[in-house]
């Protein structure tokens, strides 16, 4: 075999170097052995780009996953080139136990970057900034959950693989599991937390209850849903904060999500007037303002009386915009314009309790000085300049 012919070479150097010490022949060997094999992961390396230099993707991973790649090679030549190397029985030992751990490592590493690479490529085709994103939002939150989980699977099996290579370690586990009463309870309880968390996050990608750039409250705060984890869910508050709330909170506890059905969503404007307001006018005035603001999506324009109460009524003017900040500008530009029209065009339209309140507070005055003055006791003189 080619393998055997090697090894069979390997050891025919180092003979050849039996008048230096030992050590340091099987370290030169060693160091050798090294060098070769990168020379070699090298020229090769450049063989298949060129191969694959049509298949620009192929050629996007390969950049990736060099680094371990190169790591893997390395490990395994000197794996394979480790019993024709004169070490003692010990250092080969000890050099073939980290040797195992590197390589299971490494091939952990290649995992979580394949699968960091196929969900880019996977969502490259689907886009945040569209005005309607909302199929965009759902893969790429099932795509995001299902990364985290799958990773942290990667993690951890790659931690027990490692672990098990050592002897002591492989005892311990084979005791925990004969003895797997009372351990298994506490790792279970000790546990918890963090499977319910994975098995939320599961839930969430399938079920879809909130995605990302969802509109949602929470606890009492409006926000978007920035990032979702395996184990926890953080939402961009309207004042830049960030609410980070458990990914089980969202299975378990009711909350508020505006863009469940999609990204378009409605508001209204309320403005209170007198019962003399001419509604045909400030109708029509609200529907031209939503009209020709850029903010508006073109679905709903709606502006009804909604409520009469003492001294006022309530105008309502029901509008859409194509996501939550475009709602919240398009609100705040119609009630600064519709308030500007109103109190410009018909101020007598005004609620009469906060603009005619000094017009009552001066009535009773004025009426005492007209009764003084028509009565028969007055004194014309002294009401007009002030002597007898």
């Amino acid at each position: 075999m080619e393998l055997d012919r090697i090894q069979a070479a390997v050891r025919n150097f180092s003979n050849a170097l039996s008048f230096l010490p030992a050590w340091a022949v099987s370290d030169l060997v060693f160091l050798l052995t090294v060098a070769v094999s990168l020379g070699i992961f090298e020229v090769a390396i450049r063989i298949v780009r060129r191969a694959l230099s049509w298949r620009p993707v192929l050629v996007s991973l390969l950049d990736r996953v060099w680094g371990p790649l190169r790591l893997l090679f390395v490990t395994l030549v000197v794996a394979l080139m480790l019993p024709a190397i004169s070490f003692n029985a010990e250092i080969a030992d000890w050099i073939a136990a980290v040797l195992r751990v590197v390589l299971i490592a490494l091939l952990g590493w290649m995992a979580l970057i394949a699968v960091d690479y196929a969900v880019a490529a996977y969502l490259m085709r689907y886009r945040l900034d569209a005005e309607d994103n909302q199929l965009a939002r759902k893969h790429i939150t099932q795509m995001r959950v299902f990364k985290r989980v799958i990773s942290t699977f990667v993690i951890l099996f790659t931690a027990a693989a490692a672990l098990m290579t050592f002897d002591a370690v492989r005892q311990v586990g084979v005791s925990l599991f004969a003895s797997a009463g009372v351990a298994g309870i506490v790792v279970g309880l000790a546990a918890r937390p963090v499977l319910s968390n994975l098995i939320a996050g599961l839930q969430i990608a399938m079920t879809q209850p909130i995605r990302i750039e969802d509109q949602v409250v929470v606890e009492g705060e409006n926000g978007r849903v920035e990032e979702i984890t395996s184990t926890y869910v953080v939402v961009r508050l309207w004042d830049q904060r960030r609410m980070v709330v458990p990914i089980s909170y969202f299975i378990e506890k009711p909350f508020q999500n505006w863009t469940r059905e999609g990204s378009a969503i409605l508001g209204s404007v309320l403005i209170y007037l007198d019962f003399t307001a001419p509604i045909d006018r400030i109708r029509a005035k609200a529907t031209e303002l939503v009209a020709a603001s850029p903010l508006w999506d073109g679905k709903v324009s709606k502006v009804q009386v909604t409520d009469a109460r003492e001294h006022t009524i309530e105008i309502r003017v029901l509008l859409s915009a194509r996501d939550a900040g475009s709602l919240f500008d398009l609100r705040c530009e119609v009630r600064e314009k519709l308030i500007a029209f109103v109190s410009g065009e018909f101020p007598q339209a005004l609620p009469r309790e906060r603009a005619g309140q000094p017009a009552r507070e001066a009535a009773p005055a004025q009426d005492a000085a007209r009764r003084a003055a028509d009565s028969p006791n007055s004194t014309p003189n002294r009401t007009a300049g002030g002597q007898s």
